[in-house]
Order: C-alpha cells, then structure tokens, then sequence
C-alpha cells in the first residue's frame, strides 16, 4: 500500500484542516508532529515514504537528503516558493515536486509583525505576566506610543507594503530600503526611501521583511545594530538568519534594543538556547502565516496533490521535466 507522511505538524492542526478521507482509502497516511533531530533522523523516518506532504522551510530537502528516499515518488510542499527544497535534486531522482496555493498568508503576516510591534512597544508580555503572578502594574517597563514615531522598513514587497500601511494608519512616519528599491517605488507605497544605515538611525522600530538569500544573511550585523537608536524596537517575522544573533543578544542584555522575534536561526528554538531567557524580548514560534484561513487552502490542495499524483495526472508540478523524464 502507498505510503503517505505528513511532516511538520507542530501545532497538530493538519488533520483537522483538511478531509483526508479519500487518500486514507488509497494510502496509509502518517501525520509526523514533531521536527527531525537531523537529516540522518529524517532519512531513517521516511525511508519507506513513497509520498511525503511538508510544510515549506521546515524540514529541508536537500540533495543529500533525496538521495537517501529510495521509495519517494512525490514531494509535496506549501506554497509555491520555497528555498529548502533542491528542485534539480527531485528531478534528477525522478521525483515529482508539487506546490499548493498560499493563502492569505501575506497578510498573515504582517499582522504578526504589527502584533510583536505594538506588544514590544507597550511591554505586553509583561503585564500579562504581572497580573498572572499576583500584581499589578509594579515590575512592568514603561511603553511608548507609536504615533509620532517613525517605522523603518527593511524590505518593501507584499508584507512590507503591507506594514507600512499600517505604520501610516498608526501615524508613524515610514521609511524604507532594500537593495533594488527605487524611491518612486517607496513613494508608491507610501514610504520615503531611505539609505540603509540613516533609516537605523532615524527609526524608532526596524521591522524586517526580506528574502532570505546570500545578499542578505546577515544584513543586520553588530555594525548595524549598533547604529539603532537606544531603546529602538527590532522586529523579524522574515527569517532568523538576516540577523547577527550574537549581535542582538549582545545588544538585548545590554538593553540597547527591544527586539518582537518569530522566526530563528534555528527551528524549532533548541530548549536551552539563550534567546529564551534574553531580556527585552517578545518571542513567538514562528506564527507569521500559521492561522486556519492558510490551513484551510494548505492541507486540502495537500490532499488533491496526493491524489491527483495517485490518479497519473499530478497538478501544481513545480519540475515539469520530471514529467518528460518519467
């Protein structure tokens, strides 16, 4: 009988999202909740999987990793871009590669970061942790109001429009950069381009959204950070790596930045990682686009992939030579 993983179910949310009913007449469908220790971890879990439905970014599929799932004929994964998936790899394996749509996952989240923004801003966090310990206002910091102050944006495609609107709305003055931003495209979304290292100067909050790639790793170092004003908010709900993570934890214990996190260099966070005890800190588990309404579209176009792979017709290919090849 054909076997079916559903990997990276960290919040248990698949099989509620979805009918599954068809497939599981057709195949034995195994829902993994937890994260591979390793890449030797996922090859012995999935050695016997002719199809495997991932989530995107989460477990990686490297060359290396494809080469050791003899029995896999379908990868399936959640939107329809994704930077840990090696397509030639697939193909040269005879592996199809399939995509579903993604949702209302932009707007997903942007809200995040407007939600760590304003929850590192007013120390959120914290009074909820007052009132739960039996006080009140006592221990909690001083926030600030965001209207008057000026949101820089590092990245202005889909997600960073979006928050720029919402800095506007806030009455914040936006500022943005990227490396092929032009002014008139800042201008159009409502923001004033701004070289790199003024707009860390001048912002209040520095909220990343940018694509993680070789031209960016790292583009926040200990440099950058340290030209951020005193007290200045830095959000990431891109990708943990854009940052120095030395850096900013230095620059946290020191109570130089306030920093609302969802993503990390690595996922999910090890237990003992000292993120988790940093101070001035909101952190969250990489919530950005993981709400139902993206469920909703991920997990059934999941299922018709499977299905329609099962069936001879496989849709949302994204190596269509696979094709040619078989």
């Amino acid at each position: 009988m054909t076997k079916v993983a559903v990997l990276d179910d960290w919040q248990g949310v698949a099989r509620g999202s979805a009918d599954w009913s068809a497939l599981e007449k057709r195949a034995s469908v195994t829902f993994f909740a937890r994260a591979f220790d390793s890449e030797d971890h996922a090859a012995s879990a999935l050695a016997d999987f002719d199809i495997v439905l991932s989530m995107r970014e989460r477990t990686p599929f490297p060359a290396t990793l494809l080469a050791r799932l003899p029995k896999l004929r379908l990868l399936g994964t959640t939107s329809g871009r994704t930077a840990t998936v090696d397509l030639p790899a697939c193909t040269a394996h005879g592996i199809v590669a399939c995509h579903t749509g993604s949702g209302p996952g932009t707007a997903a989240t942007a809200e995040m970061a407007l939600g760590l923004l304003i929850a590192a801003m007013r120390f959120i966090p914290a009074g909820d942790a007052a009132i739960r310990a039996g006080r009140f206002q006592d221990g909690v910091p001083e926030g600030r109001v965001l209207r008057g102050k000026t949101l820089g944006l590092l990245g202005l495609g889909r997600i960073g429009s979006m928050m720029a609107g919402y800095g506007r709305a806030l009455g914040m003055a936006v500022l943005a950069w990227s490396q092929n931003l032009t002014p008139e495209k800042a201008e159009a979304e409502g923001a004033a381009y701004t070289a790199k290292d003024e707009l860390l100067a001048r912002s209040d909050a520095v909220s990343l959204h940018l694509v993680l790639s070789d031209r960016t790793r790292g583009i926040l170092g200990a440099g950058e950070i340290a030209r951020m004003k005193p007290g200045a908010v830095l959000v990431n709900t891109s990708r943990g790596p854009l940052v120095d993570e030395k850096a900013m934890l230095a620059a946290l214990h020191e109570g130089r930045i306030v920093a609302g996190l969802d993503v990390f260099d690595r996922e999910p966070l090890p237990p003992d990682h000292p993120l988790r005890t940093a101070p001035n800190t909101v952190l969250t588990p990489h919530l950005g686009y993981g709400v139902r309404e993206v469920w909703a579209q991920f997990y059934p176009e999941s299922v018709e992939n499977a299905l329609a792979f099962l069936d001879g017709k496989p849709i949302r290919v994204m190596n269509p030579e696979v094709l040619k090849k078989a």
